[in-house]
């Protein structure tokens, strides 16, 4: 036993002493200083602080429980994105007196938890709506004196507890852009600094919290090209049947009219089916009782009535148009007065007659000879007061106006509208109260008249050299007229209520336009421009929000 315990006395006194050594090193180690924490040269840091000045970039180098960073004079322009995002525990970052002119969508991602960010006295002139994703802890922004001209919309969104906002020293266009600032600022719990206009001139220095929002006129449009139909084309005619959205168009170097069928599915027009017409200068669709029939004028060759069979789902010849009566057609116009049927053509030879047609029974038969041997180019249908009135324009004379009698059954020549002595198209709107007359002229400005009562009065006069088609149109509230050239583009003009007078809105490339044609199709309003020339276009009617 002896010599068993003799063996274990070494082995214990190792045991102890190697535990006595840890035991002091444990007690040296305590007695250290702490490490340094990594510290970028233009900086002075703490634990959780640093103070940066000169840096060429922001700082990946600082502690991670850096809690605190202010960045001044800064030798980088551009807060590039997750510039911070190595220190996610930051709660305070300043980084004024700097000369950024760029902050990254994503520059502040990952720091969850800051709660105040100044931005102050830098060259930033624009933001974008992203820059602030993420800060859902921020309590305090300021963005003062900077070059900042508008915010984008929704740009605080992602500031759920923002309870102080500074943007004073900026130089902001109180534009549309601004309005949804203006509807934020009545409405937020966030407490914010009076901010003043720089621009425009009418509310220079007023306080933007005060703008009143009426004074923002931001809803505007515009005819965006939609669909390009590569063909030439002379006339456009939209019609419905069996509730299906259709188009008739007079092709004459196709050798027909075309019909196509609006796809709602794809939005689009399609290729439904083609009537041969060698010479067609318009084709017009009438629906009679639940009947479709397609009127197709031709320059030579007669003139036709076509009729659609539903059970062979095909057009079928009707009946001939007189040739002797009407010889050089150049328009057509469908219309019913008290319940019947008529449809006119306008004949712009010099030995035919524009012509009245009525159907009856099982076809059109001719009704009424209305305006024989000059050169009529235009009819328009007008049904107001009750008195319906046929106008028929002519390049050789004024515009004629004929009315409705009830007691003779057919048009009766009622005067002329002496204040244009020749017109190429004729087409009426109503405003208000007040109805209007608009005539396009080849040679000479086209005119604007108004009824007055017992004349037409001239309100306009528009530049048109070369105009063969003009079409006022009414798109939701807006009114428009198109005017065509065979020398220039297409104008486009708004109707100013306030001035009583259409103003220039838009130019489309346009080349040679016959007719133009505003179609509904569903939720999208379409304007329809036939080309001699080139191809026919379609363009959609968009409603654009200037301050979204």
């Amino acid at each position: 036993m002896a010599g068993l315990r003799a063996r274990r006395g070494p082995g214990r006194r190792l045991l102890v002493l190697s535990t006595l050594g840890f035991c002091l090193m444990l007690q040296v180690s305590a007695k250290r200083p702490p490490k340094t924490p990594p510290c970028p040269p233009s900086c002075s840091c703490t634990r959780d602080t640093a103070f940066c000045v000169d840096s060429k970039s922001v700082p990946k180098n600082l502690p991670s429980e850096v809690i605190s960073l202010t960045l001044v004079n800064a030798a980088f322009s551009e807060i590039q994105d997750g510039a911070f995002s190595h220190l996610p525990l930051l709660q305070f970052l300043l980084l004024n007196s700097n000369k950024f002119t760029l902050i990254g969508d994503n520059a502040f991602i990952g720091l969850s938890h800051l709660q105040y960010l100044f931005i102050e006295n830098n060259d930033i002139w624009a933001l974008s709506k992203f820059t602030f994703r993420g800060l859902k802890s921020l309590t305090h922004l300021s963005l003062a004196n900077n070059n900042l001209q508008t915010l984008p919309r929704d740009i605080f969104r992602p500031l759920d507890i923002l309870s102080d906002l500074d943007l004073r020293g900026n130089a902001l266009n109180c534009d549309c852009k601004v309005k949804w600032l203006v509807e934020w600022l009545a409405h937020t719990n966030t407490t914010v600094a009076p901010i003043y206009c720089a621009s425009p001139p009418r509310f220079q220095e007023h306080k933007v919290q005060d703008l009143p929002l009426r004074e923002f006129d931001c809803i505007t449009t515009d005819f965006v090209l939609y669909q390009t139909l590569s063909f030439p084309a002379v006339s456009a005619e939209p019609f419905l049947y069996s509730s299906d959205l259709y188009l008739a168009l007079a092709q004459p170097g196709a050798s027909a009219c075309t019909i196509l069928k609006w796809d709602y599915v794809e939005r689009q027009l399609r290729d439904y089916d083609r009537i041969p017409a060698p010479s067609a200068v318009h084709c017009k669709p009438m629906v009679v009782d639940g009947q479709l029939y397609v009127i197709v004028a031709q320059l030579f060759g007669g003139s036709y009535i076509y009729h659609w069979d539903p059970n062979t789902t095909r057009f079928t010849k009707l009946q001939d148009i007189d040739p002797q009566r009407v010889r050089k057609p150049n328009d057509l116009e469908a219309f019913r007065i008290d319940g019947d049927w008529f449809f006119a053509v306008a004949d712009s030879s010099k030995a035919g007659a524009t012509s009245l047609y009525r159907w009856h029974q099982n076809g059109f038969y001719s009704h009424q000879a209305l305006h024989a041997w000059h050169r009529d180019t235009d009819l328009e249908f007008v049904d107001g007061e009750g008195k319906p009135r046929l106008i028929v324009s002519s390049s050789s004379q004024a515009p004629v106006i004929y009315q409705w009698s009830r007691t003779q059954k057919q048009f009766v020549a009622q005067g002329e509208v002496t204040q244009v002595p020749d017109a190429q198209a004729v087409k009426h709107f109503r405003a208000g109260r007040d109805s209007y007359l608009c005539l396009s002229r080849y040679i000479g400005d086209s005119k604007i008249l108004r009824w007055e009562g017992t004349r037409f009065s001239e309100v306009q006069a528009l530049p048109s050299r070369g105009s063969l088609a003009l079409q006022p149109f009414l798109v939701g509230g807006h009114r428009y007229l198109a005017l065509g050239s065979d020398f220039s583009f297409t104008q486009i003009y708004q109707w100013d209520e306030g001035r009583q007078k259409f103003v220039r809105f838009q130019e489309l490339a346009v080349q040679a336009p016959r007719a133009f044609c505003y179609m509904p199709a569903g939720d999208a309003q379409l304007l329809l421009a036939p080309s001699f020339k080139g191809q026919t276009l379609v363009y959609r009617h968009v409603v654009v929000d200037l301050s979204a």
